[in-house]
Protein backbone atom coordinates (compact mmCIF):
# COMPACT_ATOMS: atom_id res chain seq x y z
CA UNK A 1 0.00 0.00 0.00
CA UNK A 2 0.82 3.34 -1.00
CA UNK A 3 0.16 6.61 1.09
CA UNK A 4 0.74 10.02 1.12
CA UNK A 5 1.53 11.52 4.59
CA UNK A 6 3.85 12.06 7.26
CA UNK A 7 4.55 9.52 9.69
CA UNK A 8 6.58 8.72 12.64
CA UNK A 9 9.68 7.71 11.15
CA UNK A 10 11.61 7.22 14.21
CA UNK A 11 11.41 3.20 13.92
CA UNK A 12 12.78 0.67 11.59
CA UNK A 13 12.78 1.67 8.17
CA UNK A 14 14.40 2.66 4.77
CA UNK A 15 14.64 6.27 3.65
CA UNK A 16 15.08 7.45 0.16
CA UNK A 17 15.45 11.01 -0.57
CA UNK A 18 15.16 13.04 -3.61
CA UNK A 19 17.47 15.44 -3.98
CA UNK A 20 17.65 18.17 -6.87
CA UNK A 21 21.36 18.67 -6.62
CA UNK A 22 24.05 18.38 -4.00
CA UNK A 23 23.85 21.64 -2.75
CA UNK A 24 20.80 20.22 -1.09
CA UNK A 25 23.40 17.58 1.17
CA UNK A 26 23.10 19.77 3.79
CA UNK A 27 19.24 19.24 4.94
CA UNK A 28 20.28 15.59 5.89
CA UNK A 29 22.31 14.70 8.74
CA UNK A 30 24.78 12.80 7.93
CA UNK A 31 28.01 11.82 9.29
CA UNK A 32 31.19 13.11 8.03
CA UNK A 33 32.49 9.74 6.54
CA UNK A 34 28.96 9.47 5.23
CA UNK A 35 29.28 12.89 3.52
CA UNK A 36 32.58 12.28 2.29
CA UNK A 37 31.35 8.72 0.65
CA UNK A 38 28.45 10.39 -1.12
CA UNK A 39 30.96 13.44 -2.76
CA UNK A 40 33.33 10.52 -3.70
CA UNK A 41 30.11 9.03 -5.48
CA UNK A 42 28.66 11.77 -7.31
CA UNK A 43 32.61 12.78 -8.45
CA UNK A 44 32.43 9.44 -10.03
CA UNK A 45 29.15 10.60 -11.55
CA UNK A 46 26.65 8.14 -9.48
CA UNK A 47 23.35 9.26 -9.01
CA UNK A 48 21.42 6.59 -7.02
CA UNK A 49 23.46 5.95 -3.37
CA UNK A 50 22.72 3.52 -0.71
CA UNK A 51 24.44 4.26 2.50
CA UNK A 52 23.70 1.56 4.91
CA UNK A 53 22.60 2.32 8.42
CA UNK A 54 21.63 0.25 11.57
CA UNK A 55 17.83 -1.29 11.49
CA UNK A 56 17.53 1.04 8.65
CA UNK A 57 18.76 1.84 4.95
CA UNK A 58 19.39 5.77 3.57
CA UNK A 59 19.26 6.31 -0.04
CA UNK A 60 20.21 9.52 -1.99
CA UNK A 61 18.42 9.65 -5.64
CA UNK A 62 19.78 12.98 -7.16
CA UNK A 63 18.62 13.13 -11.13
CA UNK A 64 19.69 10.69 -13.57
CA UNK A 65 21.96 11.00 -16.30
CA UNK A 66 19.69 9.89 -19.09
CA UNK A 67 18.68 12.59 -21.47
CA UNK A 68 16.05 11.09 -22.60
CA UNK A 69 12.74 11.72 -19.69
CA UNK A 70 11.63 7.65 -20.45
CA UNK A 71 14.59 6.66 -19.89
CA UNK A 72 15.11 8.85 -17.02
CA UNK A 73 11.98 7.71 -15.18
CA UNK A 74 12.73 3.79 -15.99
CA UNK A 75 16.15 4.71 -13.90
CA UNK A 76 13.84 5.50 -10.86
CA UNK A 77 11.54 2.41 -11.24
CA UNK A 78 14.94 0.38 -11.64
CA UNK A 79 16.20 2.15 -7.84
CA UNK A 80 12.72 1.49 -6.97
CA UNK A 81 13.09 -1.94 -7.13
CA UNK A 82 16.58 -2.28 -5.12
CA UNK A 83 15.08 -0.03 -2.43
CA UNK A 84 12.28 -2.65 -2.36
CA UNK A 85 15.24 -5.25 -2.54
CA UNK A 86 16.97 -3.46 0.07
CA UNK A 87 13.98 -3.56 2.50
CA UNK A 88 13.41 -7.24 2.07
CA UNK A 89 17.28 -8.13 2.46
CA UNK A 90 17.19 -5.82 5.72
CA UNK A 91 13.58 -7.74 7.03
CA UNK A 92 12.06 -3.94 7.34
CA UNK A 93 8.50 -3.49 6.63
CA UNK A 94 8.37 0.39 5.31
CA UNK A 95 9.92 2.67 2.72
CA UNK A 96 10.13 6.35 3.50
CA UNK A 97 10.40 8.54 0.45
CA UNK A 98 11.34 12.38 0.79
CA UNK A 99 10.54 14.39 -2.11
CA UNK A 100 12.98 17.38 -1.59
CA UNK A 101 13.38 17.90 -5.19
CA UNK A 102 9.51 18.56 -5.84
CA UNK A 103 9.59 16.33 -8.56
CA UNK A 104 6.38 14.43 -8.77
CA UNK A 105 7.58 11.84 -11.91
CA UNK A 106 10.42 10.72 -10.47
CA UNK A 107 8.88 10.07 -6.73
CA UNK A 108 6.47 7.89 -8.40
CA UNK A 109 8.66 6.59 -10.86
CA UNK A 110 10.30 5.48 -7.55
CA UNK A 111 7.46 4.20 -5.53
CA UNK A 112 6.01 2.34 -8.80
CA UNK A 113 8.87 0.23 -9.15
CA UNK A 114 9.55 -0.33 -5.27
CA UNK A 115 5.75 -1.48 -4.94
CA UNK A 116 5.97 -4.08 -8.36
CA UNK A 117 9.51 -5.22 -6.87
CA UNK A 118 7.61 -6.52 -4.03
CA UNK A 119 5.52 -8.93 -5.90
CA UNK A 120 6.12 -13.05 -4.66
CA UNK A 121 3.32 -15.42 -6.19
CA UNK A 122 3.45 -18.02 -2.67
CA UNK A 123 -0.10 -19.41 -3.28
CA UNK A 124 1.31 -22.90 -3.19
CA UNK A 125 4.22 -22.57 -0.91
CA UNK A 126 4.12 -24.28 2.76
CA UNK A 127 5.84 -21.52 4.15
CA UNK A 128 4.45 -18.32 2.31
CA UNK A 129 4.01 -16.54 5.36
CA UNK A 130 8.38 -16.72 5.96
CA UNK A 131 8.81 -16.16 2.93
CA UNK A 132 7.08 -13.14 1.50
CA UNK A 133 8.25 -9.87 0.85
CA UNK A 134 8.45 -8.06 3.90
CA UNK A 135 7.94 -4.26 1.89
CA UNK A 136 4.29 -3.47 3.18
CA UNK A 137 4.06 -0.11 3.37
CA UNK A 138 5.63 3.24 0.99
CA UNK A 139 5.09 6.69 2.30
CA UNK A 140 5.61 9.91 0.70
CA UNK A 141 6.30 12.65 1.68
CA UNK A 142 6.02 15.79 -1.00
CA UNK A 143 4.61 18.96 -1.82
CA UNK A 144 3.83 17.77 -5.54
CA UNK A 145 2.18 14.28 -5.51
CA UNK A 146 -1.50 13.97 -4.97
CA UNK A 147 -4.11 12.06 -3.17
CA UNK A 148 -5.37 11.13 -6.74
CA UNK A 149 -1.72 10.41 -8.31
CA UNK A 150 -1.51 8.01 -4.97
CA UNK A 151 -4.79 5.97 -5.64
CA UNK A 152 -4.13 5.69 -9.48
CA UNK A 153 -0.29 3.85 -8.61
CA UNK A 154 -2.45 1.49 -5.89
CA UNK A 155 -4.76 0.53 -8.76
CA UNK A 156 -2.43 -0.12 -11.21
CA UNK A 157 -0.05 -1.88 -8.91
CA UNK A 158 -2.85 -3.80 -8.03
CA UNK A 159 -3.88 -4.93 -11.88
CA UNK A 160 -0.71 -5.58 -12.49
CA UNK A 161 0.11 -8.21 -9.59
CA UNK A 162 -3.68 -9.31 -10.37
CA UNK A 163 -2.39 -10.21 -13.92
CA UNK A 164 0.97 -11.47 -12.72
CA UNK A 165 -0.80 -13.58 -9.87
CA UNK A 166 -3.87 -15.16 -13.17
CA UNK A 167 -0.68 -15.72 -15.40
CA UNK A 168 1.36 -18.00 -12.32
CA UNK A 169 -1.64 -19.93 -11.45
CA UNK A 170 -1.30 -23.81 -12.70
CA UNK A 171 -3.87 -25.21 -15.23
CA UNK A 172 -4.81 -27.52 -12.77
CA UNK A 173 -6.49 -24.54 -10.97
CA UNK A 174 -7.21 -21.69 -13.67
CA UNK A 175 -9.03 -24.09 -16.40
CA UNK A 176 -11.64 -22.25 -18.64
CA UNK A 177 -14.72 -22.07 -16.45
CA UNK A 178 -12.27 -20.93 -13.90
CA UNK A 179 -10.74 -18.24 -15.66
CA UNK A 180 -14.47 -17.14 -16.83
CA UNK A 181 -15.10 -17.03 -12.74
CA UNK A 182 -11.82 -14.93 -12.10
CA UNK A 183 -12.65 -12.17 -14.77
CA UNK A 184 -16.31 -12.22 -13.72
CA UNK A 185 -14.73 -11.39 -9.77
CA UNK A 186 -12.28 -8.63 -10.90
CA UNK A 187 -15.08 -7.08 -12.64
CA UNK A 188 -17.53 -7.56 -9.57
CA UNK A 189 -15.04 -5.55 -7.96
CA UNK A 190 -14.40 -2.83 -10.19
CA UNK A 191 -18.08 -1.86 -10.77
CA UNK A 192 -17.39 -3.21 -14.47
CA UNK A 193 -20.60 -5.53 -16.25
CA UNK A 194 -19.52 -9.01 -17.01
CA UNK A 195 -21.49 -11.78 -19.21
CA UNK A 196 -20.17 -15.70 -19.45
CA UNK A 197 -20.87 -17.71 -22.81
CA UNK A 198 -21.33 -21.52 -22.15
CA UNK A 199 -20.53 -24.10 -24.51
CA UNK A 200 -24.13 -24.02 -26.00
CA UNK A 201 -24.01 -19.99 -26.29
CA UNK A 202 -20.86 -20.49 -28.28
CA UNK A 203 -22.12 -23.43 -30.26
CA UNK A 204 -25.51 -20.92 -31.39
CA UNK A 205 -23.55 -18.40 -32.21
CA UNK A 206 -20.88 -20.92 -34.57
CA UNK A 207 -17.57 -20.12 -33.07
CA UNK A 208 -15.86 -22.59 -35.33
CA UNK A 209 -12.30 -21.60 -34.30
CA UNK A 210 -12.91 -21.79 -30.30
CA UNK A 211 -14.66 -25.21 -30.69
CA UNK A 212 -12.05 -26.63 -32.62
CA UNK A 213 -9.40 -26.11 -30.62
CA UNK A 214 -11.53 -27.05 -27.59
CA UNK A 215 -12.21 -30.73 -29.19
CA UNK A 216 -9.79 -32.22 -27.66
CA UNK A 217 -10.49 -30.92 -24.12
CA UNK A 218 -12.70 -32.84 -21.37
CA UNK A 219 -13.47 -29.30 -20.27
CA UNK A 220 -15.62 -26.79 -21.96
CA UNK A 221 -14.81 -23.62 -23.48
CA UNK A 222 -15.75 -20.02 -22.19
CA UNK A 223 -16.51 -16.65 -23.85
CA UNK A 224 -16.55 -13.82 -21.53
CA UNK A 225 -17.70 -10.47 -22.11
CA UNK A 226 -16.69 -7.05 -19.78
CA UNK A 227 -18.22 -3.78 -20.42
CA UNK A 228 -17.14 -0.90 -18.83
CA UNK A 229 -19.97 2.49 -20.25
CA UNK A 230 -20.17 5.17 -17.86
CA UNK A 231 -22.78 7.87 -18.55
CA UNK A 232 -20.52 10.64 -19.96
CA UNK A 233 -18.28 8.17 -21.90
CA UNK A 234 -16.04 10.38 -24.18
CA UNK A 235 -15.86 7.88 -27.01
CA UNK A 236 -19.19 7.24 -29.39
CA UNK A 237 -18.07 4.10 -30.31
CA UNK A 238 -16.29 1.57 -27.92
CA UNK A 239 -12.78 0.43 -27.69
CA UNK A 240 -12.32 -3.61 -27.45
CA UNK A 241 -10.22 -5.41 -25.82
CA UNK A 242 -9.44 -8.92 -27.11
CA UNK A 243 -7.27 -11.52 -24.97
CA UNK A 244 -6.10 -14.90 -26.24
CA UNK A 245 -7.25 -17.02 -22.77
CA UNK A 246 -5.33 -20.58 -24.25
CA UNK A 247 -5.27 -21.67 -20.47
CA UNK A 248 -2.69 -24.54 -21.29
CA UNK A 249 -1.02 -25.28 -24.44
CA UNK A 250 -0.02 -29.06 -25.42
CA UNK A 251 -0.25 -28.18 -28.99
CA UNK A 252 -3.17 -30.24 -29.26
CA UNK A 253 -2.14 -33.14 -32.36
CA UNK A 254 0.78 -31.34 -33.26
CA UNK A 255 2.36 -31.75 -29.90
CA UNK A 256 4.98 -29.57 -28.67
CA UNK A 257 8.60 -30.96 -28.77
CA UNK A 258 9.51 -31.98 -25.34
CA UNK A 259 11.83 -31.12 -22.94
CA UNK A 260 10.87 -28.15 -21.79
CA UNK A 261 8.74 -26.46 -24.40
CA UNK A 262 5.38 -27.06 -22.53
CA UNK A 263 6.69 -26.04 -18.85
CA UNK A 264 5.67 -23.06 -19.29
CA UNK A 265 2.52 -22.73 -21.29
CA UNK A 266 0.31 -22.31 -18.58
CA UNK A 267 1.25 -18.68 -19.67
CA UNK A 268 -0.90 -18.90 -22.63
CA UNK A 269 -3.47 -17.07 -21.17
CA UNK A 270 -1.56 -14.25 -20.39
CA UNK A 271 -3.82 -11.79 -23.35
CA UNK A 272 -6.61 -12.57 -21.11
CA UNK A 273 -4.82 -11.84 -18.00
CA UNK A 274 -3.81 -8.65 -19.40
CA UNK A 275 -6.84 -7.81 -21.04
CA UNK A 276 -8.65 -8.55 -17.45
CA UNK A 277 -6.55 -6.53 -15.15
CA UNK A 278 -6.33 -3.79 -17.34
CA UNK A 279 -10.65 -4.01 -17.28
CA UNK A 280 -10.36 -3.82 -13.32
CA UNK A 281 -8.36 -0.85 -13.61
CA UNK A 282 -10.38 1.03 -15.98
CA UNK A 283 -13.42 0.50 -13.78
CA UNK A 284 -11.73 1.42 -10.47
CA UNK A 285 -10.32 4.46 -12.26
CA UNK A 286 -13.67 5.37 -13.28
CA UNK A 287 -12.12 6.64 -16.67
CA UNK A 288 -14.67 7.74 -18.75
CA UNK A 289 -14.64 5.56 -21.93
CA UNK A 290 -16.71 2.98 -23.21
CA UNK A 291 -14.43 -0.22 -23.16
CA UNK A 292 -15.47 -3.68 -23.97
CA UNK A 293 -13.05 -6.75 -23.76
CA UNK A 294 -14.00 -10.23 -25.12
CA UNK A 295 -11.96 -13.23 -23.74
CA UNK A 296 -12.14 -16.58 -25.56
CA UNK A 297 -10.85 -19.33 -23.01
CA UNK A 298 -9.96 -22.82 -23.82
CA UNK A 299 -7.42 -25.45 -23.17
CA UNK A 300 -5.40 -26.91 -26.39
CA UNK A 301 -5.13 -30.86 -25.71
CA UNK A 302 -4.36 -33.88 -28.05
CA UNK A 303 -7.94 -35.97 -26.92
CA UNK A 304 -9.38 -38.11 -28.40
CA UNK A 305 -12.13 -36.19 -30.54
CA UNK A 306 -9.18 -33.42 -31.19
CA UNK A 307 -8.78 -31.22 -33.94
CA UNK A 308 -6.41 -32.41 -36.63
CA UNK A 309 -3.70 -30.64 -39.01
CA UNK A 310 -5.60 -31.34 -42.49
CA UNK A 311 -9.16 -30.30 -41.13
CA UNK A 312 -11.01 -27.33 -42.77
CA UNK A 313 -13.27 -25.45 -39.90
CA UNK A 314 -16.02 -22.67 -40.59
CA UNK A 315 -15.14 -19.68 -38.73
CA UNK A 316 -17.86 -17.31 -36.87
CA UNK A 317 -17.41 -14.90 -39.96
CA UNK A 318 -18.24 -17.74 -42.62
CA UNK A 319 -14.71 -18.31 -43.48
CA UNK A 320 -13.08 -21.00 -44.12
CA UNK A 321 -9.59 -22.23 -42.41
CA UNK A 322 -7.57 -25.18 -43.72
CA UNK A 323 -5.68 -26.20 -40.53
CA UNK A 324 -2.00 -27.23 -40.69
CA UNK A 325 -0.74 -27.20 -37.15
CA UNK A 326 -3.05 -27.39 -33.79
CA UNK A 327 -0.27 -25.61 -32.32
CA UNK A 328 -1.66 -22.35 -34.08
CA UNK A 329 -4.73 -22.44 -31.60
CA UNK A 330 -4.34 -19.00 -30.51
CA UNK A 331 -5.11 -17.44 -33.79
CA UNK A 332 -8.03 -19.68 -34.25
CA UNK A 333 -9.78 -18.80 -30.85
CA UNK A 334 -8.75 -14.67 -31.49
CA UNK A 335 -10.25 -14.89 -34.72
CA UNK A 336 -13.48 -15.69 -33.87
CA UNK A 337 -13.56 -12.77 -30.70
CA UNK A 338 -12.15 -10.87 -33.79
CA UNK A 339 -15.49 -11.17 -35.67
CA UNK A 340 -17.59 -11.12 -33.11
CA UNK A 341 -15.89 -7.48 -31.93
CA UNK A 342 -17.01 -6.18 -35.57
CA UNK A 343 -21.22 -6.22 -33.65
CA UNK A 344 -20.43 -3.42 -31.33
CA UNK A 345 -19.18 -1.13 -33.98
CA UNK A 346 -15.96 -0.20 -32.80
CA UNK A 347 -13.76 3.00 -32.70
CA UNK A 348 -10.42 0.59 -32.50
CA UNK A 349 -9.47 -2.57 -31.14
CA UNK A 350 -6.83 -3.87 -29.57
CA UNK A 351 -6.10 -7.83 -29.02
CA UNK A 352 -2.99 -9.30 -26.59
CA UNK A 353 -1.64 -13.09 -27.19
CA UNK A 354 1.48 -14.92 -26.45
CA UNK A 355 1.20 -15.91 -30.02
CA UNK A 356 3.76 -17.15 -31.87
CA UNK A 357 7.51 -17.92 -30.80
CA UNK A 358 8.66 -15.62 -33.93
CA UNK A 359 7.83 -13.30 -31.83
CA UNK A 360 9.86 -13.80 -28.99
CA UNK A 361 12.68 -14.86 -31.08
CA UNK A 362 12.93 -11.57 -33.15
CA UNK A 363 13.12 -9.33 -29.74
CA UNK A 364 13.27 -11.07 -26.84
CA UNK A 365 11.86 -10.15 -23.58
CA UNK A 366 12.83 -6.38 -24.39
CA UNK A 367 9.61 -5.42 -25.99
CA UNK A 368 5.94 -6.45 -27.30
CA UNK A 369 5.75 -6.80 -31.47
CA UNK A 370 3.08 -4.74 -32.70
CA UNK A 371 1.42 -4.67 -36.43
CA UNK A 372 -1.83 -3.52 -37.68
CA UNK A 373 -4.22 -1.64 -39.44
CA UNK A 374 -4.83 1.69 -37.14
CA UNK A 375 -3.94 4.90 -38.35
CA UNK A 376 -0.71 7.07 -37.69
CA UNK A 377 -1.94 8.66 -35.22
CA UNK A 378 -2.84 5.91 -33.06
CA UNK A 379 0.69 4.05 -33.39
CA UNK A 380 2.20 6.93 -32.68
CA UNK A 381 -0.03 7.19 -29.32
CA UNK A 382 0.53 4.06 -27.93
CA UNK A 383 4.26 4.17 -28.98
CA UNK A 384 4.55 6.96 -26.40
CA UNK A 385 2.46 5.36 -23.79
CA UNK A 386 4.47 2.44 -24.26
CA UNK A 387 7.91 4.59 -23.70
CA UNK A 388 5.94 6.10 -20.84
CA UNK A 389 5.83 3.16 -19.12
CA UNK A 390 8.79 1.47 -20.69
CA UNK A 391 6.86 -1.33 -22.06
CA UNK A 392 7.90 -0.78 -25.51
CA UNK A 393 6.56 -1.37 -28.60
CA UNK A 394 7.96 -2.49 -31.89
CA UNK A 395 5.74 -1.95 -35.35
CA UNK A 396 6.51 -4.87 -37.77
CA UNK A 397 5.52 -4.25 -41.82
CA UNK A 398 2.71 -5.32 -42.52
CA UNK A 399 2.44 -5.88 -46.49
CA UNK A 400 -0.10 -7.63 -48.13
CA UNK A 401 2.78 -9.46 -50.19
CA UNK A 402 2.76 -12.12 -46.43
CA UNK A 403 -1.03 -12.45 -47.49
CA UNK A 404 0.56 -14.79 -49.54
CA UNK A 405 1.88 -17.25 -47.34
CA UNK A 406 -1.15 -17.98 -45.83
CA UNK A 407 -3.13 -19.15 -49.19
CA UNK A 408 -4.58 -22.08 -48.64
CA UNK A 409 -4.81 -24.88 -51.69
CA UNK A 410 -8.72 -26.35 -50.42
CA UNK A 411 -10.14 -23.44 -48.28
CA UNK A 412 -10.16 -19.76 -47.89
CA UNK A 413 -6.78 -19.62 -45.36
CA UNK A 414 -4.62 -21.62 -43.77
CA UNK A 415 -3.85 -21.30 -40.04
CA UNK A 416 -0.01 -21.34 -40.73
CA UNK A 417 2.63 -19.61 -43.27
CA UNK A 418 5.74 -21.22 -43.18
CA UNK A 419 9.19 -20.77 -42.03
CA UNK A 420 9.60 -17.12 -42.89
CA UNK A 421 8.32 -14.21 -40.58
CA UNK A 422 5.74 -16.23 -38.77
CA UNK A 423 4.79 -13.56 -36.15
CA UNK A 424 4.10 -11.22 -39.03
CA UNK A 425 1.62 -13.97 -41.09
CA UNK A 426 0.45 -14.75 -37.69
CA UNK A 427 -1.19 -11.32 -37.43
CA UNK A 428 -2.39 -11.12 -41.00
CA UNK A 429 -4.02 -13.95 -40.47
CA UNK A 430 -5.90 -12.43 -37.70
CA UNK A 431 -6.50 -9.15 -40.37
CA UNK A 432 -9.42 -11.82 -42.19
CA UNK A 433 -11.62 -11.45 -39.10
CA UNK A 434 -11.55 -7.67 -38.69
CA UNK A 435 -13.00 -4.98 -40.54
CA UNK A 436 -12.12 -2.20 -38.41
CA UNK A 437 -9.24 -0.06 -37.03
CA UNK A 438 -6.79 -2.66 -35.48
CA UNK A 439 -3.71 -3.11 -33.79
CA UNK A 440 -2.14 -6.79 -32.77
CA UNK A 441 0.11 -7.05 -29.75
CA UNK A 442 2.09 -10.03 -29.67
CA UNK A 443 3.81 -10.47 -25.71
CA UNK A 444 5.19 -14.24 -26.34
CA UNK A 445 8.65 -12.53 -25.40
CA UNK A 446 7.92 -10.88 -22.19
CA UNK A 447 4.97 -12.35 -20.99
CA UNK A 448 6.75 -14.85 -18.64
CA UNK A 449 10.30 -14.38 -17.75
CA UNK A 450 12.90 -16.97 -16.91
CA UNK A 451 14.95 -14.38 -14.35
CA UNK A 452 13.52 -11.41 -12.40
CA UNK A 453 14.72 -8.36 -14.57
CA UNK A 454 14.49 -5.64 -12.24
CA UNK A 455 10.79 -5.16 -11.12
CA UNK A 456 9.30 -7.47 -13.62
CA UNK A 457 9.18 -10.91 -12.29
CA UNK A 458 10.63 -13.79 -12.62
CA UNK A 459 8.01 -16.21 -14.34
CA UNK A 460 4.64 -14.07 -15.15
CA UNK A 461 5.89 -10.09 -16.02
CA UNK A 462 2.17 -8.56 -16.43
CA UNK A 463 3.85 -6.66 -19.08
CA UNK A 464 0.69 -5.04 -21.15
CA UNK A 465 -1.50 -3.37 -18.52
CA UNK A 466 0.38 -0.47 -17.71
CA UNK A 467 0.94 0.42 -21.25
CA UNK A 468 -2.91 -0.12 -22.36
CA UNK A 469 -3.89 2.17 -18.72
CA UNK A 470 -1.08 4.60 -20.01
CA UNK A 471 -2.76 5.14 -23.57
CA UNK A 472 -6.26 5.38 -22.08
CA UNK A 473 -5.14 7.50 -19.67
CA UNK A 474 -3.61 9.80 -22.15
CA UNK A 475 -6.44 10.10 -24.78
CA UNK A 476 -8.64 11.13 -21.51
CA UNK A 477 -6.80 13.75 -20.67
CA UNK A 478 -6.51 15.09 -24.19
Amino acid sequence: MITLQKIDDSGAAAHLYILPSADKLNQLLLSEAEMAYVKEELADEKTFLALPRLKSCLFLQFPSSKTEAYLRQEDYRMNGNTLAQAIHANKINTALIYDLAKDKETTLSIAEGAALGSYRFLKYRKDAEKEKHSLEQIHIVSEKVKKSDINKLNILVQAVFKARDLVNEPQSYLDAIKLADELQNMATMAGVKAEVFNKAKIEALKMGGLLAVNKGSQTPPTFTILEWKPEKASNKKPYILVGKGVVYDTGGLSLKPTPNSMDTMKCDMAGAAVVGAAMMAIGMLKLPLHVIALIPATDNRPGENAYTPGDVIEMYNGLKVEVLNTDAEGRMILADALSYAAKFKPELVFDFATLTGAAAAAIGSYGTVMMGTANKKTKEQLTKAGETVFERLVEFPFWDDYKELIKSDIADIKNIGGPAAGAITAGKFLEYFTDYPWMHFDIAGPAFLKAQEGYRSKNASGIGVRMLIEFFTQITEK
